[in-house]
């Protein structure tokens, strides 16, 4: 599989261009040269993305579930044939390291793929008993809906949308993020490949104003994002003029909070996967590791010593451990965290500065005796920049933990298995952990609170997105009118 694609979008089943549309160059964040370029859609490529869907969605809502679950399998073996090559694309489109692409990207995804359809035709309605009377329920698709990807997670995220999507009968045009856009269109052509009709799954390529163009139209019946607090803001502002389902995925400062009586290697195993893992670009990590006092020095010798052996290098080379970021510009944004968190006065434990290698890297970078003032505990740095906080006691931990506005996931480490469900109860987040951290199988609900967004991804919650609910009465006597 090609780095440059056949062409900018997959419309109706097949590959479009329309150069008029603006360039987008895609760069290689290990080399940061540019490996494909494509051009935004028009607006006549989004309005020929709306139709198709549109006009194949009503008979694809006719199938069985069973059948439109049989093709999402397919697309999941597909997936999982094609594994190495997808992997290889992923890695370049992202910088990730190969040994994370080809388990954790699109396996992800062809997991979700799997399960949305083993899950659709377990989906029914209910009946309700009112004395002679009675009323039954269906669960319907919502028509056409739009998937609007982070670069983080590209083909994981497409799938992640497309799957309950499909599953329930909707159609599905997506917009990848215009910084990884590539992914997206394989996974277009895999659905095909496994069978389903055209227009169904539907790639558009763009900036914000090609989302906007999306979000807005009339054809739209619901909105998926995940992205940024600002974009969700605006989005959901966009969608609520034409009353319109949204779902979003935020940003997020979550907590991690460790007590003394921890497994210490664990604890620091968590800590790193929460903050290291994708070079730090993942919505959920847990960037403020609070550790009480009386195992912090332990909790940093150990972090600093493992932290220290992490391989940086080239992302297709299977024993590289951390790749680059994603682009100049989110390189620059955690560099600048960086020598914030050092001019605010946290203590540098390990990192801090930017490889002598080809490409955006950043070396794994802990800050200890933060404060909950400071900068780099307040934003969300998205970077390989972990902070941790020193606190005595279970409540000041919770009350620091739950002071922000974002509330998206948290974790917990301690034996103490009362005191583990106690603090997750009393945490503000959608999405949490004990004695593990930012593992998010399919078959879980995943989503947040506050700031961090509406609405959940995966699970049998996610069905409750995509679809509604039809409430039929059936009156079995005569109408009993006063009139």
């Amino acid at each position: 599989m090609r780095a440059q694609p056949q062409a900018s979008h997959f419309v109706n089943g097949d590959w479009m261009e329309d150069e008029a549309g603006a360039v987008i160059e895609v760069y290689s964040p290990a080399t940061g040269r540019i490996c494909a370029e494509l051009h935004e859609a028009t607006p006549a490529v989004i309005d020929a993305a709306l139709a198709s869907a549109q006009a194949a969605q009503r008979d694809w809502a006719r199938l069985r579930p069973v059948e439109r679950g049989r093709i999402l399998r397919r697309a999941a073996d597909l997936i999982r044939e094609y594994g190495d090559s997808l992997a290889a694309l992923e890695t370049l489109d992202t910088g990730k390291p190969i040994q994370e692409t080809r388990v954790a990207d699109w396996p992800s995804g062809a997991d979700a793929l799997e399960y949305f359809a083993g899950l659709a035709p377990t989906v029914t309605g209910e009946t309700v008993p009112l004395g002679q009377d009675f009323a039954y329920t269906l669960r319907e698709p919502l028509g056409v809906c739009v998937g609007l990807g982070a670069w983080n997670y590209p083909s994981q995220i497409a799938c992640w949308k497309a799957a309950p999507a499909l599953a329930m009968g909707n159609a599905l045009v997506f917009k990848p993020s215009e910084v990884t856009p590539l992914g997206a269109l394989q996974l277009a052509e895999i659905l095909i490949e496994a069978g389903l009709p055209p227009g169904l799954f539907n790639v558009v390529q763009g900036r914000g104003q090609v989302g906007a163009a999306l979000v807005q139209d009339p054809r739209v019946a619901k909105v998926s994002l995940t992205g940024s607090v600002p974009t969700g803001r605006k989005v959901y502002a966009m969608a609520a003029e034409g009353v319109r389902h949204v779902t979003m995925e935020l940003g997020g400062k979550s907590p991690l909070i460790v007590f003394d009586d921890a497994d210490l290697e664990s604890a620091v195993g968590a800590a790193m996967l929460g903050n290291f893992y994708s070079a730090g670009q993942v919505c959920s990590n847990g960037t403020r590791v609070f550790v009480q006092s009386g195992i912090k020095e332990a909790f940093l010798a150990r972090l600093a010593e493992r932290s220290a052996v992490i391989v940086l290098g080239d992302p297709m080379d299977p024993d590289t451990q951390m790749g680059p970021l994603v682009s100049a510009a989110q390189h620059a944004k955690v560099t600048g965290y960086i020598e914030t968190a050092k001019a605010e006065g946290a203590r540098l434990v390990c990192g801090g500065d930017a490889p002598d290698l080809e490409g955006w890297f950043v070396a794994p970078t802990v800050f200890a005796d933060v404060t909950d003032d400071m900068t780099i505990a307040q934003e969300e740095v998205f970077g390989p920049v972990m902070a941790v906080l020193d606190f005595e006691t279970e409540d000041e931990a919770v009350t620091r933990a739950n002071a922000t506005q974002f509330g998206l996931a948290a974790g917990v480490f301690t034996r103490d298995i009362t005191r583990a469900h106690r603090v997750i109860a009393a945490l503000e987040a959608g999405t949490c952990w004990i004695n593990a951290y930012n593992l998010t199988p399919v078959e879980a609900p995943f989503g947040g609170s506050k700031l961090s967004g509406v609405g959940r991804e995966n699970g049998r919650a996610a069905i409750e997105h995509y679809s509604q609910i039809k409430t039929v009465y059936v009156g079995m006597g005569p109408v009993d009118s006063p009139y």
